[in-house]
């Protein structure tokens, strides 16, 4: 209510200043009613500003300043021009003004980003290699992997924790139920340990967008802002931010790029820790977490058994392996034979069933000539 008072007061006054000053010809309610229009027109400006970010409003109006102060300076140059007449040299006049103001604001609502603190900072520090700016979202925090990844020195630049996502991890820590407060409480513990990792540099950016609600749409103008990528291990953060032309680093996604390529047909050594979902199934994890489905297992829930794998299947939440159970001298005698290629059978003595060795084959052909030799007299 208040908001529509003031534009109503604004109208009215603009239009009263027409009527007295009376710019135009015309009498005093033509004036009035054009001060009505001048009037509408900020009001217009006003509601069309409102969606215009906090820093572009601030850019557009440093740089029609410089704009401005361009052009006087071009204003006393071109003095020679008000040799040409009044009307050109009015004109030259306007044109510089006018010309720069509007190429002082659009350069500086498009540079807005530049009046960001950590940007300014950059621009006196000392020339050196350009900082690679890593942000940690809250979910990735809470998982705690991201401290091994760090420990073994594949994550390389600056770890970037904003004001906006520790006060999060804080509402999480100190929520009511147990399962959230030990989730949060262990997020803080991992970022603890990341600060205290020698080589790894860990700053709190004090950055917010007071006009953006939601975290993940905080996280993107931030990374934009710095130019970095997102950590995270959300998938609906992933997706919104490559739309929005923001690199991510996806943890999960590592997680199963590191995960070992297993072929049908090997065979592996697993735990069958409960039923699966099907008749006789059971479901056994590998090291890293890989649920592997095995066939006609139910039954040796509790047990390590030799499972032949049948096929793989990746999805977006990780990767399954389908197996079958095998008896225990059957996956022997198969791993040997997938080892070892098999041996051509060569040509030897035939040895009969009652282990004495049978006549030489040449010892044979002997005798058959010797007989064969033999005449009977008449």
């Amino acid at each position: 209510m208040a908001f529509i008072l003031a534009r109503v007061l604004l109208v009215a006054a603009i239009s009263w200043v027409a009527a007295l000053v009376q710019p135009l010809p015309q009498g005093v309610l033509a004036n009035a009613a054009f001060g009505a229009v001048i009037a509408g027109l900020v009001v217009l400006a006003e509601f069309r500003l409102r969606a215009v970010p906090i820093k572009g409003l601030l850019g557009a109006v440093i740089g029609g300043v410089v704009g401005l102060l361009v052009g006087r300076s071009l204003n006393s140059a071109f003095l020679w021009t008000t040799g040409l007449g009044a009307g050109p040299a009015a004109f030259a006049h306007a044109v510089l003004a006018l010309g720069f103001l509007y190429t002082g604001a659009a350069i500086g609502v498009r540079y807005a980003d530049w009046l960001h603190p950590m940007r300014l900072r950059a621009l006196f520090q000392a020339t050196g290699p350009q900082r690679r700016y890593k942000i940690l979202d809250t979910s990735v925090i809470i998982d705690g992997r991201i401290a091994d990844v760090c420990e073994t020195g594949f994550l390389d630049g600056t770890l970037v924790v904003p004001q906006f996502v520790l006060k999060e991890l804080q509402l999480v820590a100190d929520s009511a139920d147990s399962m959230k407060r030990n989730r949060g409480r262990r997020g803080l513990d991992i970022l603890q340990k990341i600060q205290k990792m020698a080589g790894v540099e860990v700053i709190v950016s004090d950055a917010d967008y007071p006009e953006v609600r939601e975290v993940d749409l905080k996280l993107i103008e931030l990374a934009r802002t710095l130019q970095g990528k997102i950590v995270t291990n959300d998938f609906n953060l992933n997706k919104v931010a490559q739309l929005r032309g923001v690199e991510v680093l996806n943890i999960n996604e590592l997680a199963n790029a590191l995960k070992p390529v297993v072929l049908p047909g090997e065979f592996m050594k697993v735990f069958i820790l409960k039923e699966g979902k099907e008749y006789n199934q059971g479901v056994a994890y590998l090291d890293d977490g890989t649920m592997v489905v095995v066939d006609n297992a139910r039954k040796l829930i509790g047990k390590n058994i030799d499972v032949v794998v049948t096929s793989v299947l990746q999805t977006t939440a990780g990767k399954m392996i389908f197996g079958r159970f095998i008896e225990a001298g059957a996956a022997t005698q198969a791993q040997q034979s997938t080892a070892s290629p098999p041996v051509a059978n060569q040509a030897g003595p035939a040895v009969p069933a009652s282990g004495s060795p049978a006549p030489a084959a040449g010892a044979e052909r002997d005798e058959a000539g010797r007989k064969a030799r033999v005449v009977p007299q008449t």
